[in-house]
């Protein structure tokens, strides 16, 4: 009927009431004409009962709420989604003619050889949509090619695809690997490989370890990943330089098993972030020397962080945490330990000591014998803490805490239960739990039972749990260890005590697990970043040629309010360049602008945020351009990815000079996709104004033909 497949009527009442509201109400309006002073003619009096029931029956049908529901059949004509390849590794020349090949397809879907016309699309660093007659502008220019861009822009449920055909080289230089998000949409995807697929003689900087966080004036290592493919044997020459100034230098001897690490030993002068470059001297016969050399910044932290220890009690995890913080020359250690109400081991000053703290450390604190004046000097210094929860702690005392606490205490009990940490592969790169085991979560979930009280802990919605509970090798929900981050306001809690067993175990095996958590746990509450009011950054540090830079900003108040009306102002530099850019406000005190540069070298930015007149802050940082070119680094066409991502979605790879079946293919698809939808509108016309406005009408016009009937 009128093109819908079905046209429905419903109530909030039940259908009785309505139609015994209807005659009831027709009744009504029969009886109130039946008899009229003055008499009036049949027809009139016919023409007043059937205005007065229709304006009554509007208004009781208005009152039971009435939505008119009306289906309507779409059919969605299927289409064909192609991406092409934009990103500058389709210049690369390997003997293949990859510009040559992409621009051939390119005139092939032009030329018509699809039954209908399909989406074309380009990709690199991102999915831009490009009409027929303009592909022949496609330029191969954008500096990073991301595939799961594709499929995290597909409308499924809006669009009748019938197959995706991706025609590139594979080489992922930016986001995930998308085959099982691929997978899940349950479109065939078929793949055209560009370019030779065959490993070439070469050597590259594979990977490079590092911690980003390190303190000025202490040693740290960085170790190279170096891979070669006929070079085994020979020798060449790797160096770690600093801004461009040689660190160290020294010669190496390829290895027959392709890869091999190499160890520098970094000594940073003085705090700032460093620009570090590893390199490896090019050896005659490489295919490409892009893949030499690999950038990092690493943040260098001020030594001499002062940390206070307050203990409600002596304890040996009091002693074990202190004897690891007073090991690194970079802190500066004071301790304050209650053993009476008001007196403590140490002759410190507790005021002058808990005033110029970074970091305290909280062991079994407070107790009942820690001064509620103590306490509250402490809350009010507001400064990141690591705390253990030991049973010395008075409960009544911590809920002066309760506000920064990662954890409640939803039921209190007595006594202990022996518990062992239970942490989730899914925190295999929280650098808070980083060791020099070979295997990172086994040797956390390995170490002895510590004690936990068994009270009713869960952790508040602002915490991250690192580490829940297990007992007798069974896991619990019961939170172990627990991490805070709102604003400037950080904590590191274990909710156990007799912590010192791990250090003790670990030491016998030559893990450093308990000491690297400590200091972890130090450098992460330590980050001065944290306390900015104002943070700009770019969402990577290494930038290849052409790529757009992206600046992300937060900006709050000094209650650590996001601030959404900020004015952000970004000033980029290098050299002779001065640029400056606004950041857009995304709301909830969140920020983001773009910057593209054509010159290479590397660049430095300073942003400030003001709130009308007032300055909130300022933030400062460095990227790079075009030292790395990241799509010239990996010349070989990576045909594995490229088969699993068709094969895994029932599609098919196709090599850049056969893929003459393919149109064949997707011209079936396309006539065997027909896709249906049903179209559900709903209309509230209980709501609807035309429908008031008839009501009024119908009543407007029996008061006026009552009125020339004489009638009141």
């Amino acid at each position: 009927m009128f093109g819908f497949e079905k046209i429905s009527l419903t109530f909030s009442f039940n259908y009785l009431f309505f139609i015994s509201a209807l005659i009831l109400l027709v009744l009504y309006a029969y009886y109130t004409y039946k008899y009229t002073v003055p008499a009036v003619s049949p027809a009139r009096k016919n023409l007043l009962t059937i205005l007065r029931a229709s304006g009554l029956l509007l208004i009781i049908f208005i009152v039971f709420e009435p939505k008119l529901s009306l289906t309507k059949k779409l059919t969605i004509k299927p289409v064909n989604l192609i991406f092409l390849d934009n990103s500058r590794s389709i210049q690369i020349t390997d003997g293949t003619d990859r510009t040559g090949h992409m621009k051939s397809f390119i005139k092939e879907i032009s030329s018509g050889k699809l039954d209908d016309r399909p989406g074309i699309f380009t990709f690199g660093s991102s999915v831009k949509g490009v009409k027929a007659d303009s592909m022949e502008k496609i330029n191969f220019s954008e500096g990073t090619t991301n595939f799961s861009n594709i499929f995290s822009g597909i409308k499924k449920d809006e669009q009748n695809i019938s197959a995706i055909t991706i025609i590139s080289d594979g080489v992922i230089t930016e986001g995930s690997n998308p085959v099982y998000t691929a997978e899940k949409m349950g479109i065939p995807v078929f793949t055209i490989g560009i370019g030779d697929s065959t490993r070439r003689n070469d050597i590259e900087i594979k990977n490079v370890l590092y911690n980003e966080y390190i303190y000025a004036g202490t040693p740290t290592s960085i170790v190279v990943s170096v891979a070669n493919k006929g070079f085994a044997g020979k020798s060449t020459s790797i160096s770690l330089l600093e801004n461009e100034r040689p660190i160290e230098q020294r010669n190496i001897i390829l290895n027959e098993d392709g890869i091999q690490n190499e160890e520098f030993t970094y000594t940073p002068k003085e705090g700032g972030e460093k620009k570090l470059t590893v390199a490896v001297t090019p050896m005659q016969g490489e295919f490409t020397t892009a893949n030499n050399k690999k950038i990092i910044f690493i943040n260098v932290l001020s030594n001499k962080i002062k940390i206070d220890i307050l203990s409600g009690a002596p304890s040996p995890d009091l002693t074990i945490i202190k004897t690891v913080l007073q090991s690194d020359e970079n802190l500066s250690v004071s301790s304050l330990t209650f053993i009476a109400p008001g007196k403590t081991v140490e002759k410190n000053n507790p005021e002058r000591m808990i005033d110029s703290a970074d970091i305290f450390f909280m062991v079994g604190f407070p107790s009942k014998e820690v001064p509620d004046d103590l306490i509250k000097r402490v809350l009010a210094r507001n400064r990141p803490f690591f705390f253990v929860f030991t049973d010395a702690v008075d409960v009544n005392k911590l809920k002066y805490l309760s506000g920064d606490l990662s954890f409640s205490i939803n039921r209190p009990g007595q006594g202990f239960i022996e518990v062992q940490p239970n942490i989730s592969s899914n925190q295999l790169k929280n650098p808070l739990l980083q060791n020099n085991s070979l295997d990172v979560i086994s040797a956390w979930n390995n170490l002895p039972p510590v004690l936990q009280i068994s009270s009713e802990f869960s952790a508040k919605p602002e915490a991250e749990v690192i580490a829940r509970t297990k007992v007798n090798n069974i896991p619990m929900n019961s939170p172990l260890i627990l991490t805070k981050r709102i604003g400037n306001k950080r904590s590191v809690t274990v909710l156990a005590k007799d912590i010192w067993k791990w250090k003790l175990q670990t030491a016998t095996k030559d893990l450093d697990l308990f000491d690297r958590f400590i200091s972890n746990s130090v450098k992460w509450l330590h980050s001065s970043e944290e306390e900015k009011q104002v943070r700009i950054k770019t969402t990577k540090k290494v930038y290849s040629p052409g790529e757009e830079i992206e600046f992300t900003g937060e900006v709050y108040n000094d209650l650590f309010n996001p601030v959404s009306d900020a004015d952000v102002t970004v000033n980029i530099a290098s050299g002779d360049q001065k640029n400056e850019i606004k950041l857009a406000s995304l709301g909830n005190g969140l920020y983001e602008g773009r910057f593209q540069t054509t010159k290479p070298g590397d660049y430095s930015f300073s942003g400030s945020a003001l709130e009308g007149q007032k300055k909130l802050g300022t933030d400062a940082g460095k990227f790079n351009v075009g030292d790395i070119d990241v799509e010239m680094a990996d010349p070989r066409m990576n045909y594995e990815f490229l088969s699993s991502l068709a094969g895994e979605t029932g599609g098919k790879f196709f090599t850049y000079n056969d893929y003459s079946q393919l149109f064949t293919i997707l011209n079936k698809l396309n006539r065997e996709s027909s896709k249906e939808k049903l179209n559900v509108s709903e209309i509230n016309l209980w709501s609807n104004e035309w429908l008031l406005g008839l009501t009024i009408l119908i009543f407007s016009l029996e008061w006026f033909i009552r009125k020339r009937s004489g009638m009141l």
